[in-house]
Formats: structure tokens, sequence, C-alpha cells
């Protein structure tokens, strides 16, 4: 899968922007806060229908526009794919092959994309919810029954929290209406956890080898899914459904008390092990940067073996983040089969094929050119 043509108008900096790029590695060279980041954002959002470094989407638009506008044509499955996403002060249109799509779960999916920047280092070292973020994302891509069941987890949530503050405050005595939410979010919970599951089942037997292979089989990484409430993969989605059930009799004052649901997918957590020592805690900056990088090169081939397609790698900022041995084996890894987009201030100092034999173009005050 790779990304022939994008077009951008009124999207951030760029007023309008066409720009073809190969199926190779394509470099974006240029000054900070020239616009480097925001082709790299775009792409992702193009993809996924949500900007990773902000979650308010008026900030994509223009400064004075009514909207902002990502086009694309993508080769996948060895056919054209046209991709628009529309944003305006209303909210997003998509559309997949110029038809529009009645939910963004239906449009997510058509265009498959790894980020990879300075912040996912934090991914092994930051709060949970960046790690569940982390899960959602990547599962939702291959997934549109998941980003249903996650919408859905979500609705039912809130409304059961509207209804616990309700009884905190003693505005309602009357228990049956939790009764029905708590049955509804068990069933909810119990169908994202199962697949998150498998999930964390896969990726830990890609970015196994890919980490022994950094750390030069010195180091062996396991990944563990913490759930809040005691499951396993072992179970069926009855025996799930009635562990939410039994946890959630359990801490029924408890969460009145609070006026919050205190369990589910909302607060479960991923843990890293490197030779059996918890990464997050103990392990050294760089066993926590290796991890990082296991993950995101794991998931390329996760990817690949879900839906037969490599995805688009996007490296933002990322290569200067890491030293030259963690440089060579992540470029080594992409060389000739991910269309990958690297944004720098500047290549000196990287000495690689990869890097030598890649397209390359200049950002200067929202203006990308292929010419110096």
């Amino acid at each position: 899968m790779f990304i022939k043509e994008l077009k951008l108008k009124n999207y951030r900096n760029y007023d309008d922007l066409t720009v073809q790029f190969e199926n190779k590695v394509n470099v974006i060279l240029g000054e900070n806060a020239q616009g480097k980041t925001n082709v790299m954002e775009s792409i992702y959002v193009l993809a996924m229908a949500k900007s990773h470094r902000t979650s308010n989407d008026k900030e994509l638009i223009g400064w004075d526009k009514e909207y902002a506008k990502i086009e694309g044509s993508i080769e996948k499955y060895n056919r054209s794919t046209a991709l628009q996403l529309v944003i305006s002060k209303k909210g997003k249109k998509a559309k997949l092959n110029h038809i529009e799509q009645e939910k963004l779960s239906q449009y997510v999916g058509g265009m498959n994309v790894i980020m990879f920047a300075p912040e996912d280092l934090n991914l092994v070292k930051g709060s949970p919810q960046v790690r569940r973020r982390f899960i959602d994302m990547e599962i939702g891509q291959v997934s549109a029954v998941y980003l249903h069941d996650l919408s859905r987890y979500q609705k039912i949530m809130q409304q059961r929290n509207h209804y616990l503050k309700l009884l905190q405050l003693r505005k309602q005595k009357d228990q049956t209406m939790l009764d029905v939410l708590t049955e509804q979010l068990s069933e909810a919970a119990a169908k994202i956890i199962n697949k998150r599951l498998q999930f964390v089942s896969e990726l830990q037997k890609w970015a196994e080898p890919v980490h022994s292979g950094i750390s030069r089989g010195l180091e062996t990484l396991k990944i563990k899914y913490k759930p809040s409430v005691d499951v396993s993969e072992d179970y069926d989605l009855t025996k799930m459904i009635e562990a939410y059930e039994q946890k959630f009799a359990k801490i029924r004052e408890k969460e009145i008390e609070r006026g919050a649901t205190l369990a589910g997918p909302h607060r479960d957590d991923m843990l890293f092990y490197v030779n059996d020592h918890d990464v997050q805690t103990y392990g050294s900056q760089g066993q926590q940067r290796t991890t990082a990088l296991s993950l995101k090169l794991a998931e390329i081939d996760l990817i690949h073996n879900e839906i037969g397609e490599y995805p688009i790698l996007l490296l933002d900022d990322v290569l200067s983040e890491l030293d030259d041995y963690r440089q060579s084996h992540l470029l080594n890894t992409i060389q000739g089969k991910v269309q990958t987009f690297v944004t720098t201030t500047s290549v000196e100092g990287i000495d690689h094929q990869t890097l030598r034999e890649a397209a390359t173009f200049h950002v200067k005050a929202g203006e990308l050119s292929d010419k110096k």
C-alpha cells in the first residue's frame, strides 16, 4: 500500500498543496515551524479521521478559513482508492471512492498508517491512557467492529456515570436503571477486552523477535495486558460478561459513593517486561526506547499479517532521537518494503543506503517542493 498523491486545502499552514510521492522512502527536509509535521499529520488524519497531536479538530483548519480538506489517492490491493476528508466547524465528512460514509468507523481502515513520533517514546513510560489509546487506534485500523463496540461502550459508560452521579447526590433512589446499564456495559466491555487480549498476544508474537534483534539477542521482551477485572483470553464471551457483572456487583456501593464507573476497559493497562523486569519502572531509557521501537516495527508486520498489505510508515522527527544502531535497525527493517515518510531538519550524519535512495522534498513557510 502506498499514497501516490496528496492534496491539502486550508490545512494548517497549507493553503493549497498538491504533491506526488513515490513508493519508497520520502524525506521531508526543513527547519522547525515550517510545516514538515503538518504534512505528516495530514496523512495520518486522512487515514484515521483524527490527529495524533490534538483532539480539537478546529486547529486543523487554516487561520480564518471555513473548512480544511485532505484528499489522497492510494494504491491498495493493486487498485487505486480515493480518500477525502473535509473538516469544518460542523464536524467531519469522509468519502471513500467518492462515496460519503455514514460513519467514520466505515471510513477508517481505507488506508493504514503507523505514526512514530518522539512522543511515542512515552508509550512505555507514559500514563496508562497513552497505551490504551495506542491499542484502540491500532485495532481500529483493522476492525470497524471494534470501533463500533468501543463507541457503544463509551456511550453506555457516560449514561451509567450520569446515573451513578444521580444516585450519589440522592436525586435518584431506584437502582433498576443501573442494573440495565450495568448489563449493557458488561456485554460491551467483554467484546472490547476479547479483541484487546487477542491484539496484545499478536503484538507479543511480532515484537519479541524484533526486540531481540535490536538488543543483539541480549534482551527478551514480554507484553502483558492488565485488565481491571479478572479475565483471561481463555474465557469465552459469556464467561467474560459474567466476570464483569460479578465485579460491578462487588463494587456497586463504592461506585455510587464516587459517582463513577470504576472498572472496565477504560481502567486497563499494558505492561512490558525485559528479561522479566518491569521496563516502565526499572528499565533504562535505552531499554524503554528499544521497547517503543520494537512495538512500532512489530505493528508493521502485524497489520501486514491482518490485511495482506504493508501500512504506510510516518517517522516524524524521530531519527534524531535514536542512536546510530537503532537508526540502522529501523531503516534496515523498512528498506524496500514499506512506503515511509521521514521528517528531519537534516540527514547529515545518517549514513544509510535507504536515505541515499530516498525522494527528497523541502519545506519552507507552508510550501513543499522536490526542488532545493
